[in-house]
């Protein structure tokens, strides 16, 4: 279990974290988003005692993490990829890493197995791709048997096979009752991977609460109708606190009621129906929108150019 607890980290005049406090449980994946600069990198370095923080305190399993006898059984961390000798190869960056901890060469072999890495093990992790680097990382984050995992962007450079690998990893970490803690910018992945999050922006907490609760927060809830009877139906739904808008020919969006309302008026009616569905924002909608006040930085939007026009 990871504890933060009224966390709050300066750099000077920077505030990256404000009294955050959040939890974040064994037996789920629990995703942790937010924008670039929010302060998910800081929480992460906190967490593992590699900053220390202003004010607060945060716990793993029950103890700050450097205050754990044999850490990498406690909590095992992919921050950077990169942060290995880069002269080393892939089987003695592990295998230093296990006799701090009198870790057996049989559980080194183990995991450059499970994570792909068996035909470039002798190899300088140095000439490493990205996303060999990153198994290499998970590796590492592994090699303690932890009760608790960490991963900052684990998918960055790997193919889709790999991805699917990563996911089914952290979902398989998470059965067996440890807990495991995530964050990535691809919102695609997480709404299949995470059932939890922890959403941040500038340092502050804004959301903690399950997925499906956390799109439903954000979604327009509406219907989506298409009918051939579309103007009788639209009379028939009409009310004071139910609003219809065309969205195309023959379509529009009810709001204000269910679609087992508007489905049930339709069927009292005989009036013959197309599309009835329920129109929910994706996660990274949602994402967007419930951040939309947090951003460090921002795109301004620009008109498209027409042929031989020069935007200035």
């Amino acid at each position: 279990m990871i504890e933060v607890t009224n966390v709050t980290k300066r750099y000077g005049e920077k505030v990256a974290v404000s009294d955050l406090t959040f939890e974040v449980r064994p037996g789920i994946v629990t995703g942790f988003l937010g924008p670039n600069g929010s302060g998910k990198s800081t929480t992460m370095r906190l967490i593992l005692g590699l900053d220390a923080p202003n004010a607060g305190r945060t716990l793993v399993n029950g103890k700050p993490y450097r205050d754990h006898d044999s850490p990498l059984h406690e909590a095992g961390a992919l921050l950077e990829a990169r942060s290995v000798h880069t002269g080393r190869s892939a089987r003695n960056h592990l295998l230093a890493l296990a006799q701090t901890h009198g870790i057996g060469r049989r559980r080194v072999d183990e995991l450059i197995e499970s994570v792909g890495l068996r035909e470039v093990a002798g190899k300088r992790a140095g000439g490493f791709s990205l996303g060999m680097g990153q198994r290499l990382g998970i590796a590492s984050a592994l090699l303690g048997d932890p009760r608790t995992v960490m991963f900052d962007e684990p998918v960055n450079g790997l193919d889709p096979e790999g991805i699917q690998w990563v996911r089914k990893l952290l979902q398989r970490l998470a059965s067996e009752g440890r807990t495991v803690f995530v964050s990535s910018h691809l919102m695609s992945e997480m709404a299949l991977t995470a059932e939890h999050l922890i959403v941040i922006g500038r340092g502050k907490l804004i959301a903690d609460m399950g997925v499906e609760e956390f799109v439903a927060s954000a979604s327009k809830h509406s219907v989506r109708v298409r009918s051939p009877q579309l103007e009788r139906l639209v009379e028939l739904v009409a009310g004071p606190e139910v609003s219809v808008s065309a969205v195309a020919p023959s379509v529009v969006e009810v709001r204000g009621l269910s679609s087992e309302q508007v489905g049930t008026i339709a069927a009292e009616h005989g009036i013959v129906l197309y599309e009835l569905s329920t129109q929910q924002a994706s996660l990274e909608e949602a994402f967007m929108e419930l951040t939309r006040d947090s951003l460090e930085f921002h795109v301004e939007d620009r008109p498209k150019a027409e042929p031989n026009e020069v935007l200035t």
